[in-house]
């Protein structure tokens, strides 16, 4: 869940995209960078996020607590894809279905390229990564005041994508946490999942003792295949991960 402030998306100055598209939009609260391996059609992803915006502001307008809630809540039958899917998604991690939007995003527009054409789609949305890919791509872990992680990275084989990898923060950033941890980074199919699940762990983060628990709670959520949290000097992970520098 975003606050009104902005900050610069600083780390997209660090990506190495030789040979890649690059088209950089902002849409409201939506800061989105999308690299793709060919040409990108600037309109028809605008239109896309400006309809998948559309969507997710006409429900907050018949259901406020859409937007405020901090657990699940039911959604209509009918509702448009992306709300059925964030609230879907905000049930298996048991946080507010705002916890996925960013990741929601990601996940449809990513599924729309694809649909488009495109072999090759990385799309950023704060943190917040859809990856297909046809060649093995490493995706940076940031933690700030956490120097011994510097130039950690996630090394993402092609066979695993399409996939979702998203992070949260308790001391990074302008997203809304409870917690302390540095870096939570979970991995799945769903993005929206993924973002879900990194709000509600890093959220149970506060001091060290408490990482074995939170990396229990991220394991035993169905459909999430990866796990990384960070606090200060000490790392834990779990799954499908495979660490470069």
């Amino acid at each position: 869940m975003k606050t009104s402030k902005y900050q610069r998306r600083f780390y997209r100055d660090w990506l190495k995209d030789k040979g890649m598209h690059i088209l950089h939009l902002i849409a409201h609260e939506t800061d989105i960078r999308v690299t793709a391996n060919k040409r990108l059609d600037a309109g028809f992803i605008e239109d896309k996020i400006r309809l998948y915006r559309r969507d997710i502001e006409k429900y907050i307008s018949k259901d406020h607590r859409f937007l405020t809630a901090l657990k699940p809540i039911p959604v209509e039958t009918n509702a448009p894809a992306i709300i059925q899917e964030m609230a879907k998604q905000a049930r298996g991690a048991n946080v507010g279905p705002m916890a996925t939007v960013a990741g929601a995003i990601a996940q449809f527009l990513g599924a729309d390229l694809l649909r488009a054409g495109y072999k090759d789609v990385i799309i950023e949305n704060g943190g917040d990564i859809f990856i297909k890919s046809r060649k093995t791509r490493l995706v940076g872990i940031y933690c700030g005041r956490s120097k011994l992680w510097d130039n950690l990275c996630i090394k993402i084989k092609p066979k695993d994508t399409p996939l979702g990898i998203c992070t949260s923060s308790g001391t990074i950033g302008h997203s809304l946490s409870f917690g302390c941890a540095d870096s939570v980074v979970i991995i799945s199919k769903s993005v929206s999942l993924a973002d879900a699940v990194a709000t509600t762990v890093c959220n149970r983060i506060k001091t060290k003792q408490d990482l074995s628990s939170a990396l229990s709670f991220a394991r035993s959520i169905k459909g999430v295949s990866g796990v990384v949290i960070i606090l200060k000097n000490n790392l834990v992970s779990w799954g499908k991960i495979e660490f470069s520098k």
